[in-house]
């Protein structure tokens, strides 16, 4: 008898029919021996409805209240599968966040899981019941309740797969998948049968939405297996696991891009001891996310220094960056929106030289300018121009012999 986590997202659960199909599911999880604790999203669409309905009322609602609402969406969703599941004579309960005892920060909206004690849960399962768990919530040490921020759900259900010892925690989304490339964008992509956590984090950090980063670091912390698989079909999806030796058999695995991207460049900036940190340190206090980082040295004793940080904190950050430019003595500020990132991944890259040589080559062939370039042992990145952000990744996607054959 296996103890299978299984996680269903909005889309999944978007109205009663698809509930239905999700409770049929689940049922034949359970029938087939296994015990089952399930992990449930809100219905599609309705966090942004409660959003707009707050907003509504307050230009500035309290975190604390927001996170009360839309804490909403994932119980109702929750109450009506084990109410689904009960009338198809399957015995089900639904727990919300803190009565999973999901323990979490004071991070409302954002907050941070501390632990899971897991013991309800457990005390259900030995009994045989279907336990429903309301994801993306939890409780913070006052008793408040919390939210995890955008993809919660995902991270709810790998946590309390490590808590409660699951062997397998299956994540049911809208695609069958993951795939080498956005198959929106790319016909030519193929689905993988397997990825590591290392190379799932760095798709799930550079613009690939079918995982969130935070469930990736839970699943590699604690060796929880992840299948991503659809809901829409019984097919095989795609094994998050440990690297093996197979895993290198291909250089590059995938090919992302992220277009949610705005560069800022501060020029002559004084270059002397402390003015990197002067430049970032407002930044960061102001919980703006910096990602690439360059600077070209002057031989006047300037230097120009750009970054990147999200197209929706742009303003914020140009702004904060106007005033460190007139602290600090530089000549001028300005930056860029119309920029996109592109990248590829592989834990083969690991022992492998040319990746970065093909890369730039091929971008090269395509009259695609790079403005910034950032490395790491399994990943080459390079921000372009927006408008080249298709052709960019086919053509790579191409170059790394990722294409499907025909």
């Amino acid at each position: 008898m296996r103890l299978i986590v299984q996680k269903f997202g909005g889309t999944s659960v978007a109205d009663l029919d698809k509930i239905r199909n999700v409770a049929h599911r689940v049922a034949k999880t359970y029938d087939a021996g296994n015990n089952i604790v399930v992990v449930i999203s809100a219905m599609a669409g309705v966090t942004d409805h409660l959003v707009a309905m707050a907003s509504q009322i307050s230009n500035l609602p309290k975190k604390r209240e927001v996170d009360v609402l839309l804490a909403t969406g994932e119980q109702t969703t929750a109450a009506l599968l084990a109410m689904t599941l009960t009338s198809m004579n399957y015995p089900a309960q639904s727990l919300l966040g803190h009565q999973a005892e999901v323990h979490t920060d004071c991070s409302h909206g954002n907050a941070r899981i501390l632990d899971i004690g897991a013991h309800r849960i457990l005390e259900l399962v030995e009994k045989r019941q279907i336990v429903v768990v309301a994801g993306f919530q939890g409780c913070d040490p006052h008793g408040n309740i919390t939210t995890l921020g955008r993809g919660g759900s995902d991270t709810s259900a790998v946590a309390i797969a490590a808590a409660i010892g699951a062997d397998i925690c299956e994540i049911f989304t809208d695609v069958d998948g993951i795939y080498t490339a956005d198959p929106n964008i790319c016909p030519k992509a193929k689905k993988l049968d397997a990825i590591s956590y290392d190379e799932m984090l760095n798709m799930a950090s550079l613009g690939a939405k079918v995982l969130q980063i935070r469930s990736v670091g839970f699943a590699k912390k604690y060796n929880v297996p992840v299948h991503v698989r659809s809901s829409f079909n019984e097919g095989e999806g795609t094994m998050v696991v440990n690297e093996d030796s197979g895993m290198e058999s291909l250089i590059v695995t995938s090919v992302t891009h992220e277009k949610d991207q705005a560069r800022i460049t501060l020029k002559k900036v004084p270059d002397q001891p402390g003015i990197a940190a002067k430049i970032f340190t407002p930044i960061t206090q102001s919980g703006i996310i910096v990602d690439m980082i360059i600077q070209n040295t002057r031989t006047s004793g300037k230097t120009d220094l750009s970054f990147t940080v999200p197209k929706s904190e742009y303003d914020q950050a140009i702004e904060i960056e106007r005033k460190v430019a007139a602290e600090i003595g530089a000549e001028d500020v300005f930056g860029d929106k119309d920029i996109a990132k592109v990248s590829v991944i592989g834990v083969g890259m690991r022992n492998h030289s040319g990746v970065a040589s093909i890369m730039f080559n091929t971008l090269a062939k395509e009259n695609i300018n790079i403005s910034m370039i950032s490395t790491s042992e399994i990943r080459i990145s390079c921000v372009i121009e927006e408008k080249y952000t298709e052709l960019a990744v086919r053509v790579l996607h191409t170059a790394f012999g990722l294409d499907a054959e025909e």
